[in-house]
């Protein structure tokens, strides 16, 4: 799966704002660089003292910072998304491509998409993952998170025999219906909110 890192050297004033994102398949994707490629290039000089920056009396122009862009690639249909940072990588599965509805016992499907996690995650060298559920918003609250953190437990699960004898140390968390990324009001908001991220360091090198 492509991995996309954009750096853009910003200075802030009320005249201009500068950010670069490049877009791929419908979500910001890479440009030029690659993942675990440190680059300490210093941020765009800017004249503090330039006329068309309007600053209002007594104020004055913060330092300028490189942002780090996140990447997003979206896959089948948007049932599998990545996320890239320089810090982390990141993976969502919709639930339906996981488990049976309303059920946490992981699917046919479930292992191949669990075993690519696995892959990049011992590619990145990462001795840590955070795997987190989340549901929508229909049933009670409390059956949600117990509902997501079964759903975690067995990613958690598959994941640790597929990482082996691995050093690994997990994070398992179900959040239920908090922290959408969809709204809950349509169903295809709430098929985007079923879901399991899984979330490991960016390795250096």
């Amino acid at each position: 799966m492509p991995t996309h890192r954009t750096r853009c050297g910003t200075a802030l004033a009320a005249a201009a704002v500068t950010a670069v994102l490049v877009l791929s398949a419908g979500a910001p994707a890479r440009a030029q660089g690659g993942p675990g490629t440190a680059d300490t290039t210093p941020p765009v000089k800017t004249d503090a003292s330039a006329s068309g920056l309007r600053l209002r009396p007594g104020a004055k122009l913060a330092p300028g910072r490189v942002l780090d862009i996140k990447s997003v690639v979206e896959t089948d249909g948007g049932n599998e998304r990545r996320e890239d940072t320089n810090v982390d990588v990141t993976f969502a599965l919709q639930a339906e491509v996981l488990f049976d509805k309303d059920s946490a016992h992981l699917g046919g499907a479930a292992t191949d998409r669990i075993r690519v996690i696995a892959e990049e995650a011992r590619k990145q060298h990462a001795a840590k993952l955070r795997i987190f559920g989340f549901t929508d918003n229909l049933g009670s609250a409390d059956h949600g998170v117990a509902l997501s953190k079964d759903r975690a437990n067995a990613v958690q699960r598959q994941l640790a025999q597929d990482l082996g004898s691995s050093a690994v140390a997990y994070e398992i968390r179900g959040y239920g219906e908090d922290y959408p990324i969809a709204d809950n009001a349509t169903e295809d908001g709430r098929r985007k909110n079923r879901r399991v991220e899984v979330s490991f360091p960016r390795g250096k090198g």
